[in-house]
């Protein structure tokens, strides 16, 4: 398969981005990004609706864009504004209040 279009165009693309939404909503997944819920019925075009993010951004790692173990659930929003930057930064959960 052609790298070109990979990730985001063609039959394989929408089985593998479907496949991925119905385990990401079956199991009630959380945005990668911000850990909060997304809201699994909103319209396609809703901030807080699924959206399928590539972890390796597509533009840059055109090999990657098959593959599901690339693929992240995301709000649409978040993935909007991390454009095909930098994945962010987990950085944990606070110990205690500070």
């Amino acid at each position: 398969m052609s790298a070109v279009g990979a990730g985001r165009s063609g039959r394989a693309w929408r089985t593998l981005a479907a496949d991925f939404r119905k385990v990401c909503e079956e199991s009630n997944a959380p945005c990668w990004m911000c850990g909060q819920s997304i809201h699994y019925e909103a319209g396609p075009d809703e901030p807080d609706a699924f959206n399928v993010d590539h972890f390796y951004p597509v533009s840059t790692h055109p090999e990657l864009g098959n593959d599901p173990a690339n693929l992240r659930p995301s709000h649409r929003a978040c993935n909007i504004a991390r454009g095909n930057g930098d994945a962010p930064l987990g950085l944990g959960e606070l110990s205690e209040d500070w």
